[in-house]
C-alpha cells in the first residue's frame, strides 16, 4: 500500500529510505496522474499546472520511496521560484544517495523542449539512472504516435530501450512501467 510520507525542501528534511525513484518533468505532462496510475490516488492532481512546490515523498508498500517534484519550465513561476527550484533539485540529486531511478516524463504530443534536453543532459552527466516516459499516447492516432516516437528518439538521442510509452489516463502500459521500475530496484 502506498502512503504519503512528507513534503520537504531541504536535504535535512528528507525521509530515510533504502531505495528511491524520482518523478520529474515539465509542468502539465501528467506526473501526478502517472503516479496515481501506478500507485493509487496518492498524489494531488491540480486543475492548473505548477501547483507542486515541494519534494513530496511517498512510501510504496514499505519496499521503496518515490519522490514527486515540481514541474520545470512553468512560465508563470517567478525568477525567484525558478532559482529556488533549481537549488532544491541540485541538492536533491547531490545528496540523495539512495536514488535508484529517475522517471523523466514528457508529453508525447509535443517535441522535447530545451528544458527537457537540458534535464536529460544533466542526468547523463551525473550518471543518474533514468528512463523517459512518454505520457498521453491515447491522445494520438497510430500514425501520429509513430511520427512522434521517431522525432523524440532523434531529438533526445536515445533508443527505444530508454523510453516507455504510456497513458496515465487510460492506464495503457502502466504495468510495463511498474515492472520496469521494480526491475531497476
Amino acid at each position: 500500500m502506498a502512503k504519503f510520507l512528507k513534503s520537504a525542501v531541504y536535504a535535512h528534511d528528507y525521509p530515510l529510505t533504502n531505495r528511491e525513484v524520482v518523478f520529474i518533468g515539465r509542468s502539465n505532462v501528467g506526473k501526478s496522474s502517472l503516479i496515481n496510475a501506478l500507485y493509487g490516488n496518492i498524489a494531488l492532481v491540480g486543475k492548473n499546472p505548477g501547483k507542486t512546490k515541494f519534494l513530496n515523498f511517498f512510501d510504496i508498500d514499505k519496499k521503496y520511496t518515490i519522490c514527486d517534484v515540481p514541474g520545470y519550465g512553468f512560465a508563470n513561476r517567478s525568477k525567484e521560484e525558478i532559482v529556488t527550484f533549481g537549488k532544491m533539485m541540485e541538492e536533491y540529486f547531490a545528496k540523495r544517495d539512495k536514488l535508484r531511478l529517475c522517471i523523466m516524463i514528457i508529453d508525447v504530443r509535443h517535441q522535447a523542449t530545451n528544458d527537457d534536453i537540458d534535464m536529460l543532459a544533466y542526468l547523463k552527466e551525473y550518471n543518474i539512472p533514468y528512463v523517459i516516459v512518454a505520457n498521453k499516447i491515447d491522445k494520438l492516432s497510430n500514425n501520429q504516435l509513430f511520427n512522434a516516437k521517431r522525432l523524440l528518439f532523434k531529438q533526445l538521442e536515445i533508443d527505444d530501450k530508454q523510453m516507455i510509452f504510456v497513458s496515465a489516463e487510460k492506464k495503457l502500459n502502466i504495468e510495463i512501467l511498474r515492472n520496469y521500475i521494480e526491475s531497476q530496484l
